[in-house]
C-alpha cells in the first residue's frame, strides 16, 4: 500500500484528490491550519488528519507529497518533503496526472465555476456514459462529498487560473463564460490575466472544443485564435457552432427549467447543455437531470429557518461582480424580506485591488456587516493598507457595520435575529470561516 501526504487538505479543491488516493488504496495522510465540519467528515473516510504541522511525521516511506499552492514555500513540511527528495508536486499537477488520462472537461472562468461544473458533472453522473469529476463544493448527488469518481472516459473539472495552474490539464471540450480580472496578487493587469487564457488556449486536443459567452468581450477575444479546434458561442437563445471548416451552424435551445431562479443559473445550464449535445446526450436524458437539480454546497444555499424564524443562508460568491448579482436575485426572489448581509472579504490583497468595484456592489442588501478580512497569501503591507473599518467607511450604504471579529459579528446575528422575528434572509457572504459561525446560530431542525 502506497503512502501519500497532502499538506494543508482543508481547501475544498484539494480534499477531492485526498479521496481520489484514498479510493484506490494508498494511505492518506494530511495536514491543516484549522480543524472544521469538513474534516470530520474526512476523518470517517479513514484519512489521517493533522492539525497544523508536523514535518517530524514525514519520512523516506512516503511516495508521494501534494501540496496546495497557497502555502508558502517555508512551510515546515514542504521543506522537510523536499530535504528528503521525495517526489513532491502541486496539487493542479497531481490532478493533472489523473485527469488528462482521460476525455477531459474543463471548467475556467473567472466566476461560477463550480456551479456550471456541478451541472455538466451531474447530468452525465446520470446519463448512460457517467463521469468522473472534482468540484469546488460539496453535492449531495455526490454522496455530500466534492469529488466522483468511475469507470467513464471522461473527467470534468474546474480549472483555477490562479498563477496559471490550469495550463497543466489538457482538455478536450474547454468550457469559459467570462473573464474578469482578479488574483492581482499574481496578475498584473488585464492584458496578462488574459495571456494565461490565450496560453491555456493552446492545450486543448486538436479538433475538439472551446465553448464562448458571446456577451463578454474578453472571452470573445479568444475567438479564432486557433484553425484546428471548434468554436462554440453561446447567446441568450441559441448557439452556434464554427467549425475547423469555417462553417457556421446555428442551433436553439429547448426550454430548460431549473429549480432555481437565479438568471445567470440558466445561463449556466445552457452552457453545460452544450457540452451534453457535444457529447451526443438526449434531451429528455438532460432535461430529467436538470428538473431535479437544487443547488449545492455554500452556493445560495439554504442552511435552515433560525430560532425566530429567518432565512440562514450561506454563500461563497465574493467577487463583487457575483456578490451583486446574487444579492439582486435573492432580493427578487424574496422581495417582502429585508436582506442581511455578513460579507467576510478573502485576501487583504484582493480587496484592495478591486476597491472601487466593493464599493457599490451591496445595493439590493438592506443591512451589512464586516466582520474581519481573512488572510491568506498577504503581505504585511496590503495588511497596513487596509482594514474591515476603512472598506466599511469606503462602500456606499446607508445601514453598514463594521464588527470586528466573528465573536462580536455572531452576538449582532443573535441580537437581530430575536428582534426581527420572520422579516429576513441572513447571508454568511464569505470564502473564509465566517461560515463557520452556521453551527453556532440555532436553527429549525
Amino acid at each position: 500500500m502506497k503512502k501519500i501526504y497532502v499538506i494543508w487538505i482543508w481547501w475544498i479543491w484539494v480534499s477531492a484528490i485526498a479521496r481520489y488516493y484514498n479510493e484506490n488504496w494508498y494511505q492518506v495522510f494530511w495536514s491543516d491550519k484549522t480543524d472544521s465540519e469538513l474534516i470530520h467528515k474526512l476523518r470517517d473516510e479513514w484519512i489521517d488528519i493533522f492539525i497544523w504541522e508536523r514535518p517530524e511525521f514525514i519520512d523516506n516511506k512516503f511516495d508521494l507529497v501534494v501540496y496546495t499552492e497557497a502555502i508558502p514555500n517555508s512551510q515546515s513540511e514542504l521543506e522537510k518533503s523536499r530535504e528528503l527528495n521525495l517526489n513532491v508536486i502541486s496539487y493542479p499537477t497531481a490532478l493533472a496526472e489523473i485527469a488528462n488520462k482521460k476525455q477531459l472537461i474543463t471548467i475556467a472562468w473567472t466566476h461560477w465555476k463550480s456551479t456550471t461544473t456541478s451541472l455538466i458533472s451531474i447530468v452525465l453522473k446520470n446519463s448512460n456514459i457517467w463521469v468522473n469529476s472534482v468540484v469546488w463544493s460539496i453535492l449531495k448527488e455526490f454522496w455530500n462529498k466534492n469529488s466522483y469518481f468511475s469507470n467513464s472516459k471522461y473527467f470534468a473539472l474546474e480549472a483555477c487560473e490562479y498563477k496559471r495552474s490550469f495550463l497543466k490539464y489538457k482538455p478536450f471540450i474547454w468550457v469559459i463564460t467570462n473573464i474578469e480580472l482578479d488574483h492581482l496578487d499574481y496578475y498584473k493587469d488585464l492584458d496578462d490575466y488574459l495571456s494565461a487564457f490565450k496560453n491555456y488556449l493552446e492545450n486543448i486536443i486538436p479538433w475538439w472544443y472551446v465553448i464562448l459567452n458571446w456577451n463578454c468581450i474578453n472571452s470573445m477575444k479568444l475567438l479564432w485564435l486557433r484553425n484546428d479546434i471548434n468554436y462554440v458561442i453561446v447567446e441568450n437563445k441559441k448557439y452556434k457552432i464554427k467549425n475547423i471548416n469555417w462553417i457556421t451552424k446555428d442551433y436553439n435551445f429547448p426550454n430548460i427549467e431549473l429549480n432555481v431562479p437565479w438568471e445567470h443559473i440558466l445561463y449556466d445550464a445552457k452552457i453545460a447543455y452544450v457540452v451534453w449535445k457535444v457529447l451526443n446526450l438526449d434531451d429528455s436524458e438532460i432535461t430529467k437531470s436538470l428538473k431535479n437539480y437544487n443547488w449545492i454546497w455554500r452556493r445560495s444555499e439554504i442552511i435552515w429557518m433560525t430560532l425566530n424564524w429567518n432565512i440562514l443562508m450561506s454563500d461563497y460568491w465574493h467577487h463583487p461582480t457575483e456578490i451583486l448579482l446574487n444579492t439582486k436575485a435573492i432580493k427578487e426572489k424574496y422581495s417582502q424580506k429585508k436582506i442581511v448581509c455578513i460579507f467576510q472579504p478573502h485576501q487583504y490583497n484582493r480587496t484592495l485591488e478591486l476597491l472601487e468595484d466593493f464599493k457599490n456592489c451591496f445595493k439590493y442588501v438592506d443591512k451589512l456587516i464586516i466582520p474581519d478580512i481573512y488572510e491568506s497569501r498577504d503581505t504585511e503591507e496590503d495588511k497596513k493598507k487596509i482594514n474591515s473599518e476603512k472598506l466599511v467607511s469606503f462602500i456606499n450604504h446607508s445601514d453598514k457595520l463594521d464588527w470586528k471579529g466573528l465573536e462580536n459579528t455572531l452576538d449582532i446575528i443573535l441580537d437581530y435575529d430575536k428582534k426581527n422575528p420572520t422579516s429576513s434572509v441572513i447571508i454568511l457572504q464569505w470564502a473564509g470561516n465566517v461560515d463557520d459561525l452556521r453551527y453556532r446560530i440555532k436553527t429549525i431542525n
